[in-house]
């Protein structure tokens, strides 16, 4: 087999060494367009996870790695004169030089040819020379670009400009500090990546990073390096005592994130940088790189073709790197907007900087470091053994006793509008199940306002009649839980089948007509065209949400929400995509707003003074052109104005081309912006499902309450089950009479039988 790897970084050196150590029959030949002793950056961070791969594949490069790296295991974050310490994270580090002039040696042990200071033919002239080419050229790779047909690539550019600096002395940890500047906020990252010796006092790699608009405002946009390197000491001189920083062709750029569709293209297959990045803020660029480069070469040493080879290195390296975009790209949306978190209490700023990314959480931080852990529990206001979950919250004339929220789960089962049985077991079973706020599915205002003919509603006495039977089941059989109606109107959305006949498909027949706030079908096509409303429109549908209020009063619910997310009325008033009104209520944010104001206010003075109401939005549609992550703010902040007691922060279903970030707890950023942009209670949503997510969102104060869906639905005692787990006996959580039985987990099978007392050789 003869290779051709393009780019001699850490990636492509590594796929080198290991390709030839794994059969030194192959030809390979690695052509880096730099000299050997040329690098950007000062030091790497590598994992202990993949420490270990290293050392399965090559211990010889593992034990020349072993002997450069600094080891440390504290975070020290710097916030407005308070000097925080995280222990317990064991970091390694060394310089990149070090580890290129490592790999070069390894590679001219094995027999791979070093090119330097050659710039690579392209790929696919490579490609019918050589059996398999390895394009580990980079975050700008000429391969991908010339490619793109067939890679797909998808770049996306971010907010922030940052540098590569280092310090001519070890820092004792990673340090996180702030500058606050009369033209914005200014973060610093460090980490010692060489030992101080008896001839030298270390090296520290230090990155500066702030917004655009921050950068030009202080003119580095007009600073050669020296002057910017100077200008970054001068800023950070306490965190750097002083000393001075240098650099090393070190420029200011923004972090594109790179995915592309493909990885691979014939006989050409993309590693590192070239196939995806990762925001260096969770310090996987290097790490990805050579777990690519194991994972290539174990799978073209396995597979019986290449063909199969680069299958299966695709297959097995994409869903662990999609994972870390996915922790990076919020590790790198939170420093975005960190000017938001700056009030933060310091405890809850450290905490909610350690699990940013969503892969340190609180039950893995009480691990690393339970003083830490203990002492922002305590600075939150958690009494002694009760998690953040367990702490009441209160809501106007309300107080929740614990932080769940069972969300509102439409379930079709409804006949003429009237809620039966099934509701009264579904949503008595939640409360029983121990959940501080328990929601009803979206209850419809009228007859033409439902989504599926099985739609709950509150347009009709004998539909409150049958709610007040499940609210006094809830009050009498679990007290101290509260329920909460959620109203909506279908708009657009409506007259479909039930979600398992065919989500969002009309009828096959009995369809009704639609309103909306656009005469702009759902489905073009496929979903029938809805009238705009007009003026008499408008106010009808506002008394029908009116008058459902006035039910729900009556039938003794404690809380009000009101549905203006996920595509239906509401909804699509605020959405530039769904509202292309040309009159007082179309065009600019404002004038969007104005008609689920208008809701919003009738139906906050016909509910009961004492009784919150909160909102659900969606703060983002996953489309071009749709609701902006200032808009959502704008539309939080209105809605507040006009006395809303908390924001539901939902994503999506506005229209049917989105493309959502799913993952987990993929919606809680959105809820975090406007909590700490407004200081506005706010429900967290979308994929939340362990307690320990619960406990991290709170804490950190990127929510005041999770509404959880699925999980309750595979667990009716979730929240009791999580009190368990987590040894908590206390009010928040308490278990019905007849289930006390039931409050520890049932015996199993024995799996612990007698170990023989001799053993015979």
């Amino acid at each position: 087999m003869r290779v051709a790897v393009i780019g001699g970084g850490p990636g492509g050196l590594y796929a080198a060494a290991l390709l030839k150590r794994l059969d030194p029959a192959r030809e390979i030949t690695v052509w880096e367009r730099n000299a050997p002793d040329d690098t950007f950056g000062f030091g790497v961070v590598l994992s202990d996870e993949t420490l270990g791969g290293i050392e399965h594949a090559d211990p010889t490069v593992h034990r020349a790695l072993q002997r450069e790296f600094v080891r440390w295991d504290d975070i020290h974050i710097a916030h407005r004169g308070h000097l925080l310490t995280s222990s317990g994270h064991g970091f390694a580090a060394l310089g990149r030089r070090r580890l290129l002039e490592i790999l070069h040696a390894r590679c001219a042990e094995l027999g791979v040819r070093l090119r330097f200071r050659t710039e690579a033919p392209p790929a696919a002239e490579l490609a019918t020379t050589h059996d398999l080419v390895v394009a580990a050229d980079g975050v700008h790779s000429p391969t991908r670009e010339a490619h793109a047909d067939v890679f797909r690539p998808r770049i996306t550019p971010h907010r922030c400009r940052y540098i590569w600096l280092a310090a001519d002395f070890a820092l004792d940890a990673f340090r996180f500090e702030i500058a606050e500047t009369e033209y914005g906020v200014m973060q610093l990252h460090g980490y010692p990546y060489e030992a101080a010796s008896a001839t030298s006092a270390g090296s520290s790699t230090v990155i500066v990073e702030m917004r655009e608009e921050v950068w030009r405002a202080a003119g580095f946009d007009e600073m050669d390096e020296a002057e910017s390197t100077a200008r970054c000491a001068k800023l950070f001189a306490e965190a750097l005592g002083g000393r001075a920083l240098r650099s090393n062709k070190s420029s200011w750029t923004a972090f594109r994130t790179v995915v592309n569709e493909r990885w691979s293209h014939g006989n050409t297959v993309l590693l590192g940088d070239a196939a995806h990045t990762a925001h260096f803020s969770i310090g996987s660029g290097t790490k990805l790189a050579v777990e690519d480069a194991l994972a290539l070469a174990a799978c073209v040493e396995e597979q019986p073709t290449l063909t199969e080879a680069l299958t299966a290195y695709e297959a097995e390296r994409r869903p662990v790197v999609e994972s870390t975009q996915r922790a990076a790209a919020a590790s790198l949306r939170w420093f975005e907007e960190l000017p938001g978190y700056l009030d933060q209490p310091p405890k809850q700023f450290a905490f909610n900087l350690l699990t940013r990314s969503r892969r340190v959480t609180h039950d893995n931080l009480r691990l690393r470091d339970p003083a830490f852990t203990d002492f922002v529990e305590r600075d939150f206001g958690c009494p002694p053994g009760t998690p953040p979950m367990f702490t009441p919250f209160r809501l106007r004339g309300l107080t929740l006793r614990n932080r769940i929220v069972v969300s509102p789960m439409d379930l079709y089962v409804a006949k003429d509008g009237i809620p039966g049985d099934f509701h009264l077991v579904h949503l008595g079973a939640r409360a029983l199940g121990g959940a501080g706020l328990v929601m009803t599915e979206m209850v419809c205002v009228s007859l033409r306002g439902r989504i599926t003919p099985g739609c709950t509603g509150l347009w009709s006495d004998e539909q409150a009649e049958a709610w007040s039977r499940i609210t006094a089941f809830v009050h009498e059989r679990s007290p101290g839980t509260a329920i909460g109606v959620q109203l909506g109107h279908s708009g657009r959305k409506g007259s479909t089948r039930r979600m398992w006949e065919g989500i969002d498909q009309p009828l096959p027949e009995g369809n009704w007509p639609l309103t909306a706030a656009s005469p702009l079908p759902y489905r073009p096509g496929v979903n029938q065209v809805p009238h705009a409303l007009d003026r008499a429109g408008l106010t009808a549908v506002r008394e029908e949400f009116v008058a459902a209020a006035r039910r729900a009063a009556r039938c003794g619910f404690d809380l009000l929400e009101l549905h203006c997310a996920h595509g239906y009325l509401l909804s699509g008033f605020l959405s530039p995509l769904t509202n292309l009104r040309d009159d007082a209520y179309g065009g600019p944010l404002a004038n969007r707003l104005r008609f689920p104001l208008e809701v919003f206010d009738a139906v906050r003075e016909v509910w009961p003074e004492d009784r919150p109401m909160t909102v659900r939005i969606s703060a983002t549609d996953w489309a071009e052109g749709g609701t902006t992550a200032e808009d959502a703010v704008g539309i939080a902040r209105a809605f507040a104005a006009h006395g809303a007691d908390a924001l539901d922060v939902s994503t999506g279903q506005v229209v049917p081309d989105e493309r959502p970030e799913y993952g987990r707890s993929y919606q809680a950023p959105y809820a975090d912006r406007i909590r700490n942009a407004l200081d506005v209670p706010v429900i967290a949503v979308g994929a939340i499902s362990s307690w320990d997510d619960v406990n991290s969102l709170l804490l950190a104060g990127r929510a005041d309450l999770c509404a959880l869906a699925r999980p309750h639905l595979y667990d009716p005692h979730w929240t009791l089950h999580a009190a368990a787990d987590q040894a908590y006996q206390g009010p928040a959580a308490p278990w019905p009479a007849p289930y006390r039985a039931g409050s520890r987990p049932p015996p199993t099978g024995r799996t612990d039988a007698p170990k023989p007392r001799l053993t015979l050789g």
